[in-house]
């Protein structure tokens, strides 16, 4: 079984969401929308599926420092574990600081900042390739000698600790924990696309980084929240390609390879002169409307609620037993759950004309994936292909019957 902290904590992510949602009921402050919330958490499922084959890169190029590198191997002890944390939220700080100010690397964590909310289900937004850009900025600590163990634990501790601080509920912590953590307030400064809180507050948990390196920002009133150019889109796997396509389309126009290099290292923004030179952020307005295409009818998005528990018990099932599975099955899992993920903003947005066709693909898929892997001779109980089946089945009769009432053979 996985022992990540991230994995282990999931049903943790949950409950607290649901406290928020009750928080909210009681309040009547309104922070979540249904479209986007299932967007944030399935592209924490697309990073935590693909990051099943990518984290080998980080983790494995750390062990190899460490290894054949480090310096000396530091007994695992309290004051390692210590001293082991705060180094690498001091790396954590710089990893986040490049990502935002180097426009290739804004690619990767743009993803976190997408979503026009702010609430605990924005924690779980992560990108699928921000691990690309940030993972050598941490190779130091397998220099000085600290185990992979513990760096695995920290990291995971960290991303955790960073989950409770993406909520509307927490004004204010006392001053003295505001002073050293990184807190609600300061991250919500975080999450602002207004021009004076763009680039600031890059703490994981020690705030104490940017008061020493400037770029602190105290929280003066609530933030708009998003990215300065809005992703207008509810597909997490184009949320995780939009600023590169952007990106690189740029560069191809590029007159000279310095001026192409300049657009992929400079700031976010950044363009030579004939190509319009630097875009500043535009200034957001009270009467800004948020993006929210959401299906047609109550009905669809009944059915993309219940589809989407049922593919978090599958994605569930997968974070916490991939590390006993084969490399055939892990692929053919992360296929579907990457699609699914995909199908959900297709199915919000009713944009696609092989909608039904796509659909119905993502249905049978597994069942049909089972039988193909049972006589190939891998353990798969021909019971559990029996349910999967049905439930495609009826979920397949459902969805044909919503989309005639919707008069949507061809939805587009």
């Amino acid at each position: 079984m996985d022992l990540s902290p991230v994995v282990i904590a999931i049903p943790m992510y949950f409950t607290l969401m649901g406290i928020e949602l009750v928080a909210e009921s009681m309040t009547r402050r309104k922070t979540y929308r249904l479209n986007d919330a299932i967007t944030n958490i399935n592209a924490g499922v697309v990073q935590q599926t693909t990051g099943v084959f990518l984290e080998i890169l980080k983790i494995g190029v750390y062990v190899f420092i460490y290894e054949h590198w480090a310096m000396a191997h530091l007994e695992r002890s309290w004051y390692t574990f210590a001293a082991v944390f705060i180094l690498w939220d001091f790396c954590y700080y710089w990893d986040h600081r490049f990502q935002h100010v180097i426009s290739l690397f804004w690619g990767g964590h743009s993803v976190h900042h997408q979503s026009e909310e702010y609430n605990l289900s924005v924690a779980l937004r992560q990108s699928s390739t921000s691990v690309l850009w940030g993972f050598p900025i941490y190779l130091p600590l397998a220099i000085i000698g600290f185990s992979p163990i513990q760096f695995a634990i920290v990291g995971g501790l960290n991303l955790l600790y960073q989950f409770w601080i993406h909520t509307e509920h927490i004004n204010r912590m006392p001053r003295w924990f505001e002073y050293i953590f990184n807190t609600p307030a300061h991250h919500r400064v975080h999450h602002g696309r207004d021009l004076k809180y763009l680039d600031k507050n890059y703490a994981g948990v020690f705030i104490i980084w940017d008061r020493m390196f400037g770029s602190f920002q105290v929280e003066e009133e609530r933030p708009h929240y998003g990215v300065t150019k809005p992703l207008q889109s509810w597909n997490p796997v184009y949320a995780n390609v939009a600023h590169y396509v952007n990106l690189f389309q740029a560069v191809k126009k590029a007159r000279n390879l310095g001026d192409g290099l300049r657009i992929l290292f400079m700031p976010p923004g950044w363009y030579p002169a004939y190509l319009g030179g630097f875009q500043q952020a535009p200034v957001v307005n009270d009467d800004y409307q948020k993006f929210n295409a959401t299906a047609p009818a109550l009905g669809v998005n009944s059915y993309i609620l219940i589809q989407f528990l049922a593919s978090l018990g599958a994605t569930s099932y997968y974070m916490f037993n991939n590390p006993t599975m084969d490399l055939t099955s892990k692929i053919v899992a992360a296929v579907w759950i990457v699609y699914t993920s995909m199908i959900f903003g297709f199915l919000f947005e009713n944009r696609s004309k092989w909608l039904i066709g796509l659909e119905l693909m993502r249905l049978f898929y597994l069942p049909i994936a089972g039988v193909i892997m049972l006589q190939l001779g891998y353990p798969i109980g021909v019971n559990l292909i029996i349910g999967v089946l049905a439930f495609a089945l009826l979920s397949g009769g459902a969805f044909l019957y919503l989309m005639r009432r919707l008069g949507a053979t061809q939805p587009g």
